[in-house]
């Protein structure tokens, strides 16, 4: 899917040029708040964290300093989080090297850390719930321990004795970690319940636009607040906003940004998306209408990779897109340099096609749109600019319009087009030369299996050679044969 590039950002989408209202995260900006992460702090932890020491790695140390803007429950959630979980990530490094000083030292810092935490997200929240109560209860009990048994490792110097006990620090760390994820996980749950809460309940358009635009920022954070907005079925609440032409285009666009993020494929849950199948047929429509009236080409990209994110979830969604002409709407657009002028946006694009492919309508559709052309097309994307996330895009590309063109060629109308297109001299030129596809292996074996179901029905269209070496032989000996070929072979 999705592989988007770039960090933080949506996975295999971009967002370039003009931006969308509160769609970018300024990464200057970021890095000067991650900045204050590094500075000094409390005077606690000064004192007892930081001894006087030689150690080259003694002013790497996280202390987090000022911390984020008051009344901000979820940004200072995210930066102690970040803050805590690198600490008992080096933690743990500094365990396994045997390094009793600095693992003592950190875990005392680590204990400041959680407290401050507990005692600034207390101030700033609504009363805890009393599951809330007893995890917190749990952790600084757990950070005590680990600080108490770490001071009593530097008395020790017998080895074995402190082997047995590196085997009681390490367990009192893991089991310090997961008293903090599931401390996290609740805070953040009911942080972003109420920011769903909020979007639901608002009838003020300004209101609704900048809190759609802090939950799009939570997406970026990765995997786990996706999950979490999944869990208190944001999605659904979003699918008000897709569905209400009276919020603006930038304010829908984020809606389906968040969508993307939240269905992505690459995703490790499923369990909570199930209530999403409720509304999928309202998000899908109001989908398909964003892409037909999208007046810029990032618009079109997030409308159309969150359609291509809901067809790997449900088939459902490709039958819909089916009734709803989605085909006509997405092949017009590649007409359109407009909403279509990437290899990012015709990825999502011949993603969905690929998806819809399956479907047996989806043929006499793509013949009537004189879709084969289209993805003929697909079959050279070349990148403009060299840079790696572009090349990787235009290889998804490659990759998907000859999955979708081996699926379509099981009608031999759509066969026969191909052929008449030259869609096989193309798959030939693919397999037998790597830097046509950039040496890519996926494209490669996306193209040999396109050109045996092209062969199958319209075997005239290949040489003999051809014949012998890319469709008679098993599918792995053709790949061994072309991913082994040099240029001057070609």
């Amino acid at each position: 899917m999705m592989a988007l590039p770039g960090g933080r950002r949506l996975d295999s989408i971009p967002l370039p040029g003009q931006r969308v209202h509160l769609m970018q995260v300024d990464s200057v900006q970021r890095w000067m708040e991650d900045l204050k992460l590094m500075t000094e702090c409390e005077c606690m932890c000064v004192l007892q964290a930081k001894p006087i020491s030689l150690e080259e790695d003694a002013q790497g140390d996280l202390i987090l300093a000022g911390g984020p803007s008051p009344g901000d429950p979820l940004q200072l959630l995210l930066k102690r989080g970040w803050v805590i979980s690198t600490e008992l990530r080096r933690i743990g490094q500094k365990l396994a090297q045997d390094r009793w000083a600095r693992v003592h030292s950190m875990s005392v810092r680590l204990t400041c850390h959680a407290r401050s935490m507990v005692s600034e997200y207390s101030a700033v929240s609504r009363s805890a719930s009393q599951e809330m109560g007893q995890v917190e209860k749990l952790l600084m009990e757990k950070c005590s321990e680990l600080s108490a048994v770490t001071e009593r490792c530097l008395q020790v110097e017998n080895e074995h004795i402190l082997k047995s006990m590196k085997a009681c620090v390490s367990e009192t760390l893991s089991m310090l970690g997961q008293h903090f994820g599931q401390l996290l996980e609740l805070a953040l749950t009911r942080e972003v319940q109420a920011l769903v809460r909020k979007i639901d309940a608002s009838d003020n358009i300004y209101t609704t636009e900048s809190t759609t635009g802090n939950l799009f920022s939570l997406t970026q954070e990765g995997a786990p607040l996706c999950r979490i907005i999944a869990k208190v079925d944001g999605v659904l609440c979003l699918a008000d906003i897709l569905t209400d032409d009276s919020h603006s285009e930038a304010t829908r666009a984020e809606a389906a940004a968040v969508v993307a993020q939240v269905t992505s494929p690459h995703l490790p849950f499923t369990q909570h998306l199930t209530s999403f199948l409720e509304s999928m047929e309202e998000i899908v429509t109001a989908l398909i209408k964003l892409c037909q009236e999208a007046s810029s080409g990032e618009v079109f990209l997030l409308a159309s990779a969150a359609l291509a994110n809901i067809t790997f979830f449900d088939t459902m969604a490709c039958e819909m897109l089916l009734q709803l002409n989605a085909i006509r709407v997405l092949l017009e657009a590649c007409s359109d340099k407009q909403r279509v002028d990437t290899p990012y946006t015709r990825d999502q694009i011949v993603t969905i096609l690929a998806n819809m492919s399956v479907l047996e309508q989806c043929a006499s559709d793509i013949i009537q749109e004189n879709g084969v052309q289209l993805i003929m097309g697909m079959l050279s994307e070349k990148p403009r600019s060299g840079t790696p996330a572009e090349v990787a895009a235009c290889e998804r590309v490659q990759q998907k319009a000859a999955v979708t063109l081996a699926r379509l060629s099981r009608d031999p109308d759509v066969a026969r087009e191909a052929v008449r297109l030259s869609c096989m001299s193309r798959l030939i030129e693919l397999c037998r030369s790597p830097s046509e596809r950039n040496s890519s292996d996926a494209v490669l074996v996306a193209c040999l299996a396109a050109l045996r179901q092209l062969a199958g029905v319209c075997p005239e269209g290949l040489q003999d050679s051809d014949f012998q070496q890319l469709v008679q032989p098993r599918l792995v000996d053709s790949f061994l044969l072309c991913s082994n070929m040099e240029e001057s072979f070609v």
